[in-house]
């Protein structure tokens, strides 16, 4: 299978997924695409592309028999930019969140289905090997049945920019990455969820920089987030810090070292508090990480003719958790999702 691609958003971000389709014997670039020709013409000359630039999305696709549409443009675009590609018969793997607003993601969902066109969405932390362990420990039966997923999420980056006005800077440009991670790590879909969204002292952000969100889960287990992007000193990784437990035991990843776990040693007599022993997470998963890991996939389920693991129609249940976390923080009431 020969993919000629469109790439729609030259920005710095751009260049990773050129890089990766240059590595790819079975992809070629045909065309590029920005709103800022000149940005287009630029990317084109540093990589030496013999290809033709664009400003608009639908023309270049006349123009190139383009058959995949890179989407690297600001989440504000991804609805137009994703729609026109699929209704011009062409599939689409792009960057995260699929979308500003929830009503926009079942409208793409609602395209991908009406014209029979994939969209795969970029969520590249669930590519990487501590991440695959973790799983791999959960899923072993090792400590037993899932109740409840915990994860602690404290940094303090100093953006600038957009960020720093945005209403909802964390949960709407930042946590969909550890919602996502804990419906990977669960295998559960969100049911409902409680939100409390606040801005504490020193906060640099106009909006709401930090937040605690309670979710019920498909699986009868319960997911918490506590967050804030605002938080100086005393800093978790940017894959958050994880505690799960379970009937048997419980497990923790810190998100930069490999996880391990301890579960109910039953050959010890019972007593006040059950002996435990030890479990450590597998280090057998050998996919490369973060967007090379979910690009590969894309390509993978879209030549196998099968959803890739983050298709639109699985990823907006992630998009959920995070809409209706801004909703139930504005409510002050728990929403069903």
């Amino acid at each position: 299978m020969k993919h000629r691609i469109v790439v729609a958003g030259c920005g710095g971000m751009s260049n990773t997924w050129l890089d990766y389709a240059t590595e790819r014997e079975n992809a070629e670039i045909v065309g590029l695409v920005d709103i800022y020709e000149e940005s287009a013409k630029a990317q084109a000359a540093k990589r030496s592309l013999q290809v033709p630039t664009f400003t608009d999305l639908a023309t270049a696709l006349a123009e190139t028999n383009a058959n995949l549409v890179f989407d690297v443009t600001i989440p504000a675009s991804h609805k137009q930019i994703v729609t026109t590609a699929m209704r011009a018969g062409c599939n689409v793997f792009g960057e995260k969140p699929m979308a500003e607003s929830y009503a926009d993601a079942e409208e793409i969902v609602a395209v991908s289905k009406e014209t029979g066109r994939s969209y795969a969405v970029m969520q590249n932390r669930r590519y990487n090997k501590q991440i695959r362990s973790f799983l791999d420990l959960i899923g072993s039966g090792a400590i037993g049945t899932v109740g409840s997923i915990h994860a602690d999420f404290f940094l303090g980056p100093h953006f600038g920019g957009f960020r720093d006005l945005m209403d909802n800077p964390l949960i709407v440009d930042m946590a969909i990455h550890t919602f996502d991670q804990a419906r990977f790590l669960s295998g559960a879909d969100p049911v409902s969820v409680y939100c409390h969204e606040y801005n504490p002292p020193g906060s640099w952000y106009k909006g709401n920089a930090s937040a605690v969100c309670i979710y019920e889960m498909s699986d009868g287990s319960v997911f918490t987030y506590n967050g804030s992007w605002c938080a100086d000193g005393l800093n978790t990784s940017w894959e958050s810090n994880w505690r799960v437990t379970g009937s048997e035991g419980g497990a923790r990843w810190d998100g930069a070292t490999m996880p391990y776990g301890e579960c109910i040693d039953r050959s010890k007599p019972a007593g006040f508090t059950l002996e435990m022993k030890r479990v450590e997470g597998s280090q057998e998963w050998s996919g490369r990480e973060g967007h090379y890991g979910c690009m590969d996939e894309m390509f993978a389920a879209l030549e196998e003719n099968r959803p890739a693991e983050t298709n639109c129609h699985d990823n907006i249940k992630s998009v959920a958790m995070v809409f209706g976390a801004v909703e139930s923080a504005r409510l002050g009431q728990k929403i069903k999702l």
